[in-house]
């Protein structure tokens, strides 16, 4: 694996203004950024940008938006800090400072012509969102495509319209569940590897996207071993620790990568024995 690179980005934040705002759940939120002056909004399904709120800080976000569509930059967030709490409290019009976009990308050229499965939990469905952008616009270039999503309510599940519509267009099976449900709930209840006995893909020309709590990702790996998905075609997303994006601060090091600059998509096998040290 690569050792930490260059930095291509200058550290110096890009003042940018706020398009809109999207309440998703209870705590999480959508804000579209017009991009910064200097740049288009192009970024590759996978990388994340530094969000900088003045006098609070700054958190790693996920891109969440269209790669091909060319407007500003969506990131769904969930607040559980005091950065992401103060990004919770912008408004259309308020202004706040961006670096980015960084790191690694999901293997969509590798991709081309295999079955695709996506597994994800709760906010992990919006690294992921991208790239189900992706696959619909280039559909005839993919195999079978399955969206395997789980979260812990029908309230805190992300984007459930848009996934139904695309499972009524019949472009991909999308498969939905949650631990609880209530009486409007008509998905499947329980975890979301349990949705892998639905899952239609062929298991020897499959590549599987993963993305969501680091316990989940580590069963979604064993249900992808069972069935013969080599961990060469396993690729996971860790925002583990990122403070700088640069690497310079060392937070996110994990054996010799950094996840800022390595990742934050990293293939299986290549992190497997550094994947079970728990985060600290």
């Amino acid at each position: 694996m690569e050792g930490p690179r260059a930095c291509p980005t200058p550290v110096k934040p890009a003042v940018v203004r706020v398009r809109d705002y999207r309440r998703e759940t209870h705590d999480t939120f959508t804000l579209v950024l017009d991009p910064p002056a200097t740049g288009g909004a192009a970024f590759r399904p996978g990388q994340f940008n530094m969000l900088y709120v003045f006098g609070v800080g700054e958190a790693p976000i996920s891109l969440s938006g269209d790669p091909g569509e060319g407007g500003g930059w969506v990131h769904t967030i969930r607040a559980v800090g005091a950065v992401t709490r103060a990004l919770a409290r912008l408004r259309p019009g308020d202004v706040l400072g961006l670096r980015g976009p960084y790191g690694s990308s999901w293997p969509l050229e590798n991709a081309r012509g295999r079955d695709v499965v996506l597994v994800s939990g709760g906010i992990g469905l919006a690294p992921l969102r991208p790239v189900l952008y992706h696959l619909r616009r280039h559909r005839a270039e993919y195999g079978k495509i399955a969206l395997l999503y789980g979260a812990r309510s029908p309230a805190d599940a992300l984007y459930l319209d848009e996934l139904r519509a695309w499972r009524a267009a019949g472009e991909l099976q999308v498969l939905l569940t949650v631990d609880r449900g209530d009486p409007s709930w008509t998905e499947s209840l329980g975890l979301v590897t349990a949705l892998f006995d639905r899952a239609d893909f062929a298991p020897d020309r499959a590549v599987g996207l993963i993305c969501g709590p680091e316990i989940m990702m580590r069963f979604t790996q064993r249900e992808f071993a069972k069935r013969g998905v080599a961990d060469e075609r396993l690729y996971v997303s860790l925002e583990r620790n990122m403070h700088c994006a640069v690497g310079f601060c060392g937070h996110c090091q994990l054996g010799p990568s950094f996840v800022c600059m390595d990742g934050p998509v990293f293939r299986y096998d290549r992190i497997r024995t550094f994947f079970e040290i728990r985060e600290a």
